[in-house]
């Protein structure tokens, strides 16, 4: 906990000390928890918190590109659970997991009355019954979190909830030429976007998008 009477430390500064030092460890996801355990016990601001859905998201589902009744929905990494719960509101029936159970905690005290279905699960070794499991699947941060070296694997790992029939909606940073690889997060070059498709997917489009976030985002749009 923070010394009484002093400010939390920015969780983005926390966040490169925890992520290298697991990265250093062998255990390049560890962080993650402990990341958002240090945002509970106030030592650090916490991460990823917003109220509201990932501005490309809310911009993509206001335009109805898929209807939400008698749908699934599932949220990679879902964090305080912003993004499922907008989903939710839609209609979806919303499946939401992470890796940290600190995070997954917090999103069921914040929305206790929420229809999400909250799990702790690791995106590298899901439920078998999530295999094409999900008419719709968002990804919003989650592979640009991971170091380059699991990229493939990450993104195989989302592309593969997407059910027959089904949408992927990748929302993640531009990379920016001068961008030094140290991380985190990793952002992502539109050939690295376009990528999601070589795990049986179709790209319906990708576009960058520069005035909704805080950075130049990529939003992909993937089917089955």
């Amino acid at each position: 906990m923070a010394p009484e009477g002093t400010e939390p430390r920015s969780w983005q500064t926390e966040a490169d000390r925890l992520a290298h030092a697991s990265a250093e460890r062998g255990d390049p996801t560890g962080w993650f928890e402990q990341l958002y355990a240090a945002g509970e016990s106030g030592e650090v601001t916490m991460a990823w918190d917003r109220s509201e859905p990932q501005p490309l998201l809310a911009d993509w589902t206001r335009r109805g590109a898929v209807p939400g009744e008698m749908r699934s929905a599932v949220v990679v990494g879902c964090g305080l659970g912003a993004d499922a719960e907008h989903l939710a509101s839609l209609g979806f029936a919303t499946t939401a997991f992470d890796l940290s159970p600190t995070a997954i905690r917090t999103a069921q005290a914040r929305h206790p009355r929420s229809g999400v279905d909250y799990r702790v699960s690791d995106l590298f070794d899901l439920p078998p019954e999530w295999h094409h499991g999900f008419d719709l699947v968002v990804d919003v941060y989650t592979v640009q979190a991971l170091p380059p070296d699991l990229r493939e694997r990450s993104s195989a790992a989302v592309a593969d909830l997407v059910a027959p029939g089904g949408t992927l909606v990748a929302i993640h940073g531009v990379l920016p030429p001068d961008d030094d690889g140290s991380g985190p997060p990793w952002l992502l070059t539109a050939e690295q976007m376009h990528a999601f498709a070589e795990h049986g997917l179709t790209e319906v489009g990708l576009e960058r998008v520069d005035d909704l976030t805080a950075y130049p985002c990529w939003r992909g749009v993937f089917t089955r």
